[in-house]
Protein backbone atom coordinates (compact mmCIF):
# COMPACT_ATOMS: atom_id res chain seq x y z
CA UNK A 1 0.00 0.00 0.00
CA UNK A 2 1.40 3.40 -0.87
CA UNK A 3 1.34 6.20 1.69
CA UNK A 4 -1.29 8.17 -0.27
CA UNK A 5 -3.94 5.46 -0.12
CA UNK A 6 -6.34 5.42 2.84
CA UNK A 7 -6.64 2.30 4.98
CA UNK A 8 -9.47 0.15 3.59
CA UNK A 9 -11.93 -2.09 5.45
CA UNK A 10 -11.10 -5.09 3.24
CA UNK A 11 -7.76 -6.64 4.19
CA UNK A 12 -6.73 -7.55 0.65
CA UNK A 13 -7.27 -3.95 -0.52
CA UNK A 14 -4.45 -2.96 1.86
CA UNK A 15 -2.06 -5.53 0.36
CA UNK A 16 0.37 -4.16 -2.22
CA UNK A 17 -0.35 -6.60 -5.03
CA UNK A 18 2.80 -5.44 -6.83
CA UNK A 19 4.99 -6.78 -4.01
CA UNK A 20 3.68 -10.34 -3.75
CA UNK A 21 5.14 -13.35 -5.56
CA UNK A 22 2.56 -16.01 -6.39
CA UNK A 23 2.03 -18.83 -5.78
CA UNK A 24 1.65 -18.61 -2.01
CA UNK A 25 -0.58 -19.38 0.95
CA UNK A 26 -0.99 -16.45 3.35
CA UNK A 27 -3.03 -15.86 6.48
CA UNK A 28 -5.19 -12.93 5.40
CA UNK A 29 -7.50 -12.54 8.40
CA UNK A 30 -8.34 -13.91 11.82
CA UNK A 31 -11.59 -13.11 13.57
CA UNK A 32 -12.57 -14.01 17.09
CA UNK A 33 -16.36 -14.08 17.35
CA UNK A 34 -18.26 -12.87 20.44
CA UNK A 35 -18.68 -16.43 21.76
CA UNK A 36 -14.92 -17.04 21.40
CA UNK A 37 -15.02 -19.06 18.18
CA UNK A 38 -12.24 -18.26 15.74
CA UNK A 39 -12.44 -18.06 11.94
CA UNK A 40 -9.31 -17.71 9.80
CA UNK A 41 -9.11 -16.75 6.14
CA UNK A 42 -6.19 -17.77 3.94
CA UNK A 43 -5.24 -16.20 0.62
CA UNK A 44 -4.39 -19.13 -1.67
CA UNK A 45 -2.84 -17.28 -4.59
CA UNK A 46 -2.34 -19.24 -7.82
CA UNK A 47 -1.43 -16.47 -10.28
CA UNK A 48 0.68 -13.34 -10.08
CA UNK A 49 -1.64 -10.33 -9.63
CA UNK A 50 -1.89 -7.96 -12.58
CA UNK A 51 0.33 -10.27 -14.65
CA UNK A 52 -1.57 -13.54 -14.97
CA UNK A 53 -4.94 -15.03 -14.07
CA UNK A 54 -6.85 -18.29 -14.16
CA UNK A 55 -9.51 -18.66 -16.83
CA UNK A 56 -13.05 -18.84 -15.44
CA UNK A 57 -13.67 -22.54 -16.24
CA UNK A 58 -10.44 -23.33 -14.33
CA UNK A 59 -11.50 -21.14 -11.38
CA UNK A 60 -14.95 -22.71 -11.38
CA UNK A 61 -13.63 -26.27 -11.48
CA UNK A 62 -10.99 -25.64 -8.80
CA UNK A 63 -13.71 -24.15 -6.61
CA UNK A 64 -15.90 -27.26 -6.96
CA UNK A 65 -13.03 -29.71 -6.58
CA UNK A 66 -11.36 -28.02 -3.62
CA UNK A 67 -14.64 -27.37 -1.80
CA UNK A 68 -15.62 -31.03 -2.10
CA UNK A 69 -12.27 -32.75 -1.62
CA UNK A 70 -10.85 -30.56 1.17
CA UNK A 71 -13.61 -31.71 3.48
CA UNK A 72 -12.22 -35.26 3.22
CA UNK A 73 -9.10 -33.96 5.01
CA UNK A 74 -10.49 -31.51 7.57
CA UNK A 75 -13.72 -30.71 9.35
CA UNK A 76 -12.46 -27.12 9.77
CA UNK A 77 -13.22 -26.11 6.16
CA UNK A 78 -15.99 -23.50 6.03
CA UNK A 79 -15.58 -22.19 2.50
CA UNK A 80 -13.32 -22.02 -0.53
CA UNK A 81 -14.23 -18.96 -2.60
CA UNK A 82 -12.71 -17.58 -5.78
CA UNK A 83 -11.30 -14.06 -5.96
CA UNK A 84 -12.99 -11.86 -8.52
CA UNK A 85 -9.59 -11.02 -10.03
CA UNK A 86 -9.21 -14.71 -10.93
CA UNK A 87 -5.77 -14.98 -9.32
CA UNK A 88 -6.68 -17.18 -6.36
CA UNK A 89 -9.10 -18.21 -3.65
CA UNK A 90 -9.97 -17.57 -0.03
CA UNK A 91 -9.91 -20.63 2.19
CA UNK A 92 -11.94 -20.08 5.36
CA UNK A 93 -11.43 -22.39 8.32
CA UNK A 94 -12.86 -22.67 11.80
CA UNK A 95 -10.54 -22.60 14.76
CA UNK A 96 -6.93 -21.55 14.69
CA UNK A 97 -5.01 -24.34 12.91
CA UNK A 98 -1.24 -24.29 12.74
CA UNK A 99 0.13 -22.92 9.47
CA UNK A 100 1.74 -26.27 8.61
CA UNK A 101 -1.64 -27.99 9.03
CA UNK A 102 -3.19 -25.52 6.58
CA UNK A 103 -0.37 -26.09 4.09
CA UNK A 104 -0.79 -29.86 4.47
CA UNK A 105 -4.55 -29.49 3.85
CA UNK A 106 -3.93 -27.47 0.68
CA UNK A 107 -1.32 -29.96 -0.52
CA UNK A 108 -3.49 -33.02 0.15
CA UNK A 109 -6.49 -31.44 -1.54
CA UNK A 110 -4.57 -30.33 -4.62
CA UNK A 111 -3.06 -33.80 -4.88
CA UNK A 112 -6.60 -35.23 -4.82
CA UNK A 113 -7.53 -32.80 -7.60
CA UNK A 114 -4.69 -34.06 -9.79
CA UNK A 115 -6.11 -37.59 -9.39
CA UNK A 116 -9.77 -36.66 -9.93
CA UNK A 117 -11.77 -38.25 -12.73
CA UNK A 118 -14.52 -35.61 -12.79
CA UNK A 119 -15.49 -32.22 -11.42
CA UNK A 120 -18.07 -32.76 -8.68
CA UNK A 121 -21.51 -31.23 -9.20
CA UNK A 122 -20.64 -30.00 -12.71
CA UNK A 123 -24.15 -30.35 -14.04
CA UNK A 124 -27.31 -28.28 -14.45
CA UNK A 125 -28.97 -29.74 -11.37
CA UNK A 126 -26.20 -28.93 -8.87
CA UNK A 127 -24.51 -25.91 -10.46
CA UNK A 128 -25.64 -22.60 -11.87
CA UNK A 129 -23.38 -22.94 -14.91
CA UNK A 130 -22.69 -26.65 -15.16
CA UNK A 131 -21.13 -26.43 -18.62
CA UNK A 132 -18.45 -23.93 -17.49
CA UNK A 133 -15.87 -26.43 -16.20
CA UNK A 134 -12.53 -27.96 -17.17
CA UNK A 135 -11.11 -30.87 -15.22
CA UNK A 136 -7.81 -30.81 -17.14
CA UNK A 137 -7.45 -27.05 -16.62
CA UNK A 138 -8.02 -27.42 -12.87
CA UNK A 139 -5.55 -30.30 -12.74
CA UNK A 140 -2.91 -28.33 -14.62
CA UNK A 141 -3.32 -25.40 -12.20
CA UNK A 142 -3.16 -27.77 -9.19
CA UNK A 143 0.02 -29.40 -10.53
CA UNK A 144 1.67 -26.01 -11.12
CA UNK A 145 0.78 -24.88 -7.59
CA UNK A 146 2.03 -28.15 -6.07
CA UNK A 147 5.32 -27.85 -7.97
CA UNK A 148 6.04 -24.66 -5.98
CA UNK A 149 5.24 -26.21 -2.55
CA UNK A 150 8.64 -25.27 -1.11
CA UNK A 151 7.90 -21.55 -1.49
CA UNK A 152 4.24 -21.30 -0.49
CA UNK A 153 5.10 -19.37 2.68
CA UNK A 154 7.19 -16.79 0.81
CA UNK A 155 4.54 -14.19 0.06
CA UNK A 156 6.73 -11.28 -1.01
CA UNK A 157 9.36 -11.21 -3.75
Amino acid sequence: MTEQQPRMNVESFNLDHRAVAAPYVRLADRKELPAGDVIVKYDVRFAQPNTAHLEMPVVHSLEHLFAEKSRNHSDRVLDFSPMGCQTGFYLMLSGDPAEEDVLDLVEATLTDITDATEVPAANEVQCGWGANHTLTGAQDAARAFLAERARWTQVFA
